[in-house]
């Protein structure tokens, strides 16, 4: 993992709680995140499988720019920053997800992000994702969406601060 947490051990206590009755916590918090609405039962039960539930104080670096990336997240409580090397990013809240593009195309992070209060996450670590993808058509299809979209934000930030930029 690439940052210190709390893994499900903690934050579950299977051993209290059970396999079926975490698998239905994560359940309840894919259903919260846009990216995994409109997905049938099977397919977030699917999700929720491969995942964990993890937890991280505020300040901590959940991922550094430049360093390799085995792990997709989910907010699913709390907040935290962006950094890009283009600046400030929107922050990311509840429902938000990141760490998918290193996961994707094996390059490293392309943003650090910062816990700036106490948080939870939802988990996916690469070899589960990749599965999760070839699984999930559905979900492969949410994550292009947003992928494109996120391109677009950026070049249109690009173009936007090229018309500002005077060529003396």
């Amino acid at each position: 993992m690439e940052f210190p947490l709390h893994g499900p051990e903690e934050v579950e206590r299977p051993d209290v709680i059970g396999p079926a009755r975490a698998d239905d916590a994560r359940i309840k918090h894919l259903e919260r995140v846009p990216l995994f609405s409109g997905l049938s039962d099977d397919q977030l039960r699917r999700v929720a499988g491969i995942s964990k539930i993890v937890e991280a104080r505020a300040e901590t670096v959940l991922t550094q720019m430049g360093a390799p990336g085995d792990s997709f997240f989910v907010m699913i409580d709390g907040r935290a920053s962006v950094q890009t090397q283009v600046g400030v990013g929107d922050p990311l809240q509840p429902g938000d997800f990141f760490g998918e593009m290193s996961l994707l195309d094996g390059e490293p992070r392309s943003a650090t992000i910062t816990a700036t209060t106490d948080v939870r996450l939802l988990v996916v670590e690469r070899a589960h994702f990749w599965r999760l993808l070839d699984e999930t058509p559905e979900v492969t299809r949410r994550i292009l969406g947003v992928l494109s979209r996120r391109v677009r934000r950026l070049e249109q930030a690009a173009n936007a601060f090229l018309r500002g930029v005077s060529w003396v």
